[in-house]
């Protein structure tokens, strides 16, 4: 049975803690054991709770061009990457469900990237193929937001892909969750733009964290992000992006102008 995690701001205790959802109820976690604290009617109705971002990842590391449809959109099906293209996004970048993406002042092209996010659950380091499954928490919803004409202005894309803001994660983390072919949609303002299957990714979950583990050790609460399917296009203020993927659930953020928030 899947289970959903989440991180919230307790009403009670004014700070930020790590929750479980169980019958549309947060019920805060004991950081000893991991399980529910207290008793069954002390839980919070999740419509009544802020839900933060459900990882602080020490990492976010994303996969470009995972997608034969999005390669063959941005560029051409020959040039489809021979191994994961990866780039890192700082853990600064990180905002929770409903929090407002600022479109840059630096930039005239803000666009969306739905995306699976793999939330990694124990130290990883040179992890195979075949026990990569050991390693993964859960799944979760993100959104690689990019600066597109700062990425081909500088020619690397450490700028376009690390403002604050411009990685939306949530809203929960859930468990037990088959992963090789699940709908990644990106929805702005109400239309689908983006809908790909994950079984059409050119580099499958395993694969990329035997081969991320190879070259970077992961830590819990580390953050894969495996590509966009294909259908990015900018998004400006006053718009909503939702990232809905099947079985997993549903981001939704506005964009805000600059100084706006």
């Amino acid at each position: 049975m899947p289970k959903r995690f989440v991180r919230f701001d307790n009403p009670e205790s004014k700070s930020a803690e790590y929750g479980k959802i169980e019958n549309d109820r947060v019920f805060a976690l004991d950081p000893a054991s991991g399980e529910p604290a207290g008793d069954a009617d002390q839980g919070f109705a999740l419509t009544d709770v802020k839900l933060l971002a459900p990882v602080e990842p020490s990492k976010i590391v994303c996969i470009g061009l995972n997608y034969h449809a999005h390669v063959a959109a941005s560029q051409s099906a020959d040039n489809a990457p021979k191994q994961p293209l990866i780039f890192l996004k700082p853990p600064s970048s990180v905002i929770g469900p409903g929090d407002a993406i600022v479109h840059t002042a630096q930039s005239e092209r803000v666009d969306y990237e739905a995306e699976l996010g793999v939330v990694v659950g124990r130290t990883a380091k040179n992890v195979s193929r075949r026990d990569a499954d050991k390693f993964i928490l859960g799944l979760t919803c993100v959104n690689d937001v990019t600066a597109r004409d700062l990425q081909k202005k500088d020619g690397q894309w450490s700028r376009a892909k690390g403002f604050d803001t411009f990685c939306p994660v949530g809203p929960w983390i859930i468990t037990g969750v088959d992963y090789s072919d699940v709908l990644v949609e990106g929805i702005l303002n109400g239309e689908v733009m983006q809908s790909g299957r994950t079984s059409l990714m050119i580099f499958d979950i395993p694969y990329l964290i035997s081969y991320v583990s190879s070259i970077m050790t992961l830590y819990p609460g580390d953050l894969i992000s495996t590509g966009t399917p294909a259908g990015i296009a900018p998004m400006k203020p006053g718009d909503e992006i939702e990232v809905r993927i099947e079985n997993v659930g549903s981001l939704t953020n506005p964009i805000a102008a600059p100084g706006a928030v």
